[in-house]
């Protein structure tokens, strides 16, 4: 044996002979938060049936989470470096699981919409953290990386399979069974994790909770004007928008003044970052409105079951899975912005192609070929967004780049379902003309970005 082996009993040994047992934990955790992101959609018919709910409290027990979610995400890594990474996942992980038993308990729509936003700070909890105790455990860059690969490939399973899983379960216990199966979940990250080796430090890194709290409350405020205009009820859109005025304009006075600003003024200011956060928020935009509506208009047109409803997206939830090893060589090869180019134009085509399938009265062969569109557009976009944006933060910044951009994500999904949602009804449905119409809105978003991209992309950045 060479002297710079290790012993098999060592404590270096036994460390790293553990490591992947915690990155096995903190990969399911990852895989728990954004299961929960898509195991609802295939739910939603059943949901509003179980609790008489109308499309805008159907809306709200959606963006409840991600409202909160991309919120609180912009102080998640904030509070990780704070209070130690290991806390805060733990902290995370654990209420996910509590808030998803209550979840599977909600005696009403209130409630249900309360504790879908506890799931998303619970879920903002563990992001964050999440990547920097991988780091922690993998200082070697080249281990890291793969353990990385590891963590991105269960959250691409996470994608592929939630709507499929979701239809499943509720096909055999109804809407409450996908809180339950987060509950086993988190119990057996908790122990995957447990022990001195999945640990942080502590650090000095200051937080502004008021600031934290006037962000939350000027997105809730605001999607809260857009599902009340999508619903007609024009005095409530304006007591929101005016509620979201008054926060929104709270957070930037306070931003201003405070010596831990909630957004890094460098980051926000480096170039190409703004392109790169609008492009994130168009990609889940589209994403997650059209995961919103589109199961809608499925069960109200094709009447399929839960399950098939859930197999109905996978040729839109597969690529995901195994696409973003093709799209990390790409952007290895020719840099992020021609992938995400890419992505966007096919995110476009995808949606089109979704309202003209509406039109047809939601023919499923056109649909079928917009879900591919729309799915390798996510896979061969997102990935090339989290390099540009790590390319783009100014030195040692990337962390918080990062966060950023989830959090510019979240965002993107919370309007993506307010303003979508305003034209499909839970009874009524959003058919023909109409669904056409509301399809044409994330086309011209993402066509937007894409434009934004290409000008980045022509100037030679990134």
């Amino acid at each position: 044996m060479s002297a710079t082996a290790l012993a098999p009993n060592s404590p270096t040994a036994q460390a790293s002979s553990r490591r992947p047992r915690a990155l096995l934990g903190i990969a399911l955790g990852y895989f728990m938060v954004l299961l929960d992101t898509t195991v609802l959609s295939v739910a939603e018919p059943d949901l509003a049936r179980s609790l008489g709910s109308s499309t805008a409290g159907l809306q709200w027990v959606v963006t409840g989470y991600s409202v909160a979610f991309g919120a609180v995400l912009l102080s998640a890594g904030a509070a990780a470096d704070r209070f130690g990474a290991h806390r805060v996942f733990r902290f995370g992980i654990a209420a996910f699981g509590a808030g998803s038993l209550l979840s599977a308990l909600a005696p009403n729509l209130g409630t249900l919409i309360l504790l879908r936003a506890v799931l998303g700070v619970a879920a903002a909890a563990c992001v964050p953290a999440s990547m920097a105790l991988i780091t922690r455990l993998y200082p070697v860059p080249a281990e890291r990386a793969k353990a990385i690969a590891v963590w991105s490939a269960v959250s691409g399973c996470a994608m592929a399979f939630g709507p499929l899983v979701g239809g499943v379960l509720v096909d055999l216990s109804g809407w409450r069974a996908v809180f339950w199966v987060n509950v086993p979940l988190a119990v057996a990250v908790l122990a995957l994790v447990a022990g001195k080796d999945v640990h942080c430090p502590r650090g000095e890194r200051r937080i502004d909770w008021w600031a934290q709290l006037a962000a939350c409350a000027a997105l809730a405020l605001f999607t809260d004007a857009l599902i009340a205009l999508g619903s007609g009820d024009c005095a409530h859109t304006g007591g929101s928008a005016a509620g979201a005025l008054v926060a929104g304009t709270a957070f930037v006075l306070r931003e201003r003044r405070s010596t831990a600003p909630v957004l890094q003024p460098a980051v926000v200011r480096a170039r190409g970052m703004r392109t790169v956060l609008l492009a994130g928020a168009a990609v889940n935009f589209a994403m997650l409105g059209a995961f919103f509506v589109l199961p809608l208009l499925l069960r109200q047109t094709l009447h399929l079951s839960p399950t098939l409803l859930g197999a109905a997206f996978l040729p839109m939830t597969l690529p995901p899975g195994f696409n973003p090893l093709l799209t990390g060589r790409l952007v290895a090869k020719v840099g992020p912005w021609r992938p995400a180019l890419g992505g966007l134009a096919l995110l476009v085509v995808g949606n089109l192609l979704f309202g003209a399938s509406a039109l047809d009265g939601m023919s499923y062969p056109v649909l079928a070929v917009g879900l591919v569109c729309a799915g390798f557009g996510v896979s061969f976009a997102l990935p090339a967004l989290i390099t540009a944006v790590v390319a783009t933060a100014p030195e040692g910044s990337a962390g918080a780049a990062g966060g950023l951009l989830n959090a510019a994500r979240q965002v993107g999904a919370t309007l993506g379902i307010a303003v979508l949602g305003a034209f499909v009804g839970v009874d009524t449905g959003g058919r023909g003309h109409t669904a056409a119409v509301a399809m044409l809105i994330p086309a011209g978003v993402c066509a937007l970005a894409a434009v934004l991209v290409l000008r980045v992309n022509s100037r030679g950045r990134g």
